[in-house]
């Protein structure tokens, strides 16, 4: 199985591999057919649990193999890290969403009359989008045959932004439950917030080949808009349910997992 995958054109092994993460927000969306929600206190560690996997994807899968690549020079790295945080910061200011938890006085972006399933599903699809980004960029790299990137990496890569969608597809879905949608529909949108991860991954693996000398600058980009989307959404929303110290070990198990993969596969 692993050979035929690497025999693959990267942009296909990108497909694939976001295709991956996006079942796992549909996975988590589904949870709506439950009878009972989730209690707060493990959703705040789940969500605790998504910044860890982001953030140490962010260093262990992006930066690191950035700086390695740049012969040991911080330049590139700093410069991707950078533009991906700004990049983001500019998504966030300009289109509207509202994070789950937060009345419609508190959505961000554009001002608009969409209603509030609407705005819920665009928050939680930003996160999506550096996601898909990375994972793009970790499988190009592979097929650039730097040194540093190594198949088993990318794949570590996707295992661990694929496990931290569970709760990303919950988030939305038992919301819009709350608003009074059907669990179909809930299950719809839910799904639908990780449909932007394929496309970026497609975008970000077709850059890289095209563009080979950009490798380290984007796979810091994308590092730098996970870590926007961690501390500006990810690490507050936990923290919502007054279960801080829950969220926080939350944070510190999906961190080891991420690590142990990385170092594990790569």
């Amino acid at each position: 199985m692993n050979a035929f995958f690497y025999e693959l054109n990267p942009v296909v092994q990108a497909l694939l591999a976001t295709c991956f993460t996006w079942a796992l927000t549909a996975a988590g969306a589904a949870a709506v057919f439950l009878h009972r929600n989730p209690s707060r206190r493990i959703l705040d560690a789940m969500l605790g649990f998504a910044a860890g996997v982001m953030i140490a994807a962010s260093y262990w899968s992006l930066l690191a193999p950035a700086i390695e690549m740049s012969g040991g020079s911080f330049v590139p790295a700093a410069i991707g890290f950078m533009a991906g945080g700004l990049c983001l910061w500019g998504i966030d200011k300009v289109l509207p969403h509202l994070h789950p938890g937060f009345a419609m006085s508190e959505a961000e972006g554009i001002k608009t009359s969409w209603q509030r399933s609407v705005l819920l599903v665009l928050a939680i699809t930003l996160h999506n989008i550096p996601e898909g980004l990375a994972v793009g960029v970790a499988f190009g790299a592979v097929a650039a045959e730097f040194p540093s990137a190594s198949l088993g990496g990318a794949i570590a890569l996707a295992l661990g932004i694929g496990i931290q969608n569970f709760p990303e597809g919950l988030a939305v879905s038992m919301p819009l439950r709350r608003e009074g949608l059907s669990r179909m529909k809930c299950f719809w949108w839910g799904q639908l917030s990780g449909v932007v991860e394929p496309m970026a991954g497609v975008l970000g693996a077709a850059a890289v080949l095209l563009f080979s000398p950009i490798l380290p600058y984007a796979l810091a980009f994308a590092a730098g808009a996970m870590i926007f989307v961690v501390i500006e959404e990810l690490i507050p929303e936990s923290q919502l349910g007054g279960n801080t110290d829950l969220a926080t070990l939350g944070t510190l198990a999906g961190f080891t997992v991420m690590m142990t993969l990385d170092v594990a596969l790569s």
